[in-house]
């Protein structure tokens, strides 16, 4: 979109120079608040997710990933930065595909994801995240589709605007020919969509919509 550029350079651009502010702190013997690395970390796992290109992604969540790693050094019992470093080692591991090295770095991705809810059980955005991988994950590395959806369903009472749950919630349900459930979790993602103003989920909505009732 035209009028995506400008802010996602200017945001680029805060987080570079946090970045750098962060290295002089360091050198004058002042650390970076755990907090703010962490909620830095996470603000590059988005722009990742929202960039338009291979490079840019690559570059966001290695930048994140790096401050999520010095957030956790600052302070391990920090449980934004366990799920900050979850979030752009995850989006790292599949910016290529599922690979054999991907499946690898599964087991550190986990445990930074069960250290998040050992830290904070209510943390709704590894509670989201969990319950999406328990669904998506075969068995025999974890997979708990049972599991993962009760799961879901807890997260969207606890938020109710949690986009990507109602989505997995909503292919989930078609799978097991629950369709009226399927269109209500899709029709309320949309929904959700559109009051944050977000193109790129108002599409993804829309065509897993268009999918259930071309079917």
């Amino acid at each position: 979109m035209p009028g995506m550029a400008r802010p996602r350079r200017i945001s680029a651009a805060l987080l570079t120079l946090f970045c750098l502010a962060a290295r002089n702190a360091g050198a004058a013997g002042a650390e970076p608040m755990p907090a703010e690395l962490a909620r830095a970390a996470r603000a590059a796992c988005e722009e990742g997710r929202r960039a338009p290109d291979r490079a840019t992604r690559l570059a966001d969540f290695q930048r994140g990933q790096s401050l999520a790693q010095h957030a956790v050094k600052l302070d391990e019992r920090s449980a934004d930065a366990h799920f900050a470093l979850f979030c752009n080692m995850g989006e790292l591991m599949r910016i290529d595909g599922e690979s054999v090295s991907a499946l690898m770095g599964l087991r550190r991705l986990m445990g930074e994801l069960d250290r998040t809810l050992e830290l904070d059980p209510q943390h709704t955005d590894a509670l989201a995240a969990k319950g999406q991988l328990l669904i998506r994950l075969p068995r025999w590395v974890g997979g708990d589709a049972q599991r993962g959806e009760q799961m879901l369903r807890e997260v969207i009472v606890k938020d109710p605007n949690a986009f990507a749950s109602r989505l997995v919630l909503a292919k989930t349900c078609d799978a097991r020919g629950d369709r009226d459930e399927a269109i209500s979790f899709i029709t309320r993602a949309l929904q959700i969509a559109r009051s944050q103003g977000r193109a790129d989920k108002i599409a993804e909505a829309q065509a897993a919509l268009a999918e259930l009732h071309a079917q």
